[in-house]
């Protein structure tokens, strides 16, 4: 069963116009090791999630099953098959 992960518009020029994504896994894996997966398939997607030290850019939110992977482990937290990672990126303004 793979990790699926959902896309946001402003990314999917990087996968070729797919809003989600399946990656397959045979156990438990990082999300930092998922990402490097995802560099791999589509140049470019891991230097828009992280930063040069590898932590999650501060305009990126990562959800892990609707977790918030900052309230979790970060980058070390664990995903397995079955999992939903979603890219949400972040959103300023306002009055």
């Amino acid at each position: 069963m793979p990790i699926v992960v959902r896309v946001p518009t402003p990314l999917r020029r990087l996968t070729n116009g797919q809003g989600e994504i399946s990656v397959d896994v045979e156990g438990p894996i990082s999300l930092s090791e998922l990402i490097e997966r995802l560099e791999g398939m589509f140049p470019g997607v891991k230097e828009r999630l992280l930063d040069e030290n590898g932590e999650i850019r501060r305009f990126v939110n990562l959800y892990v099953n609707d977790e918030d992977v900052r309230f979790l482990q970060g980058v070390q937290t664990q995903l397995k098959p079955g999992d939903v990672l979603s890219i949400v990126p972040a959103i300023a303004g306002g009055l």
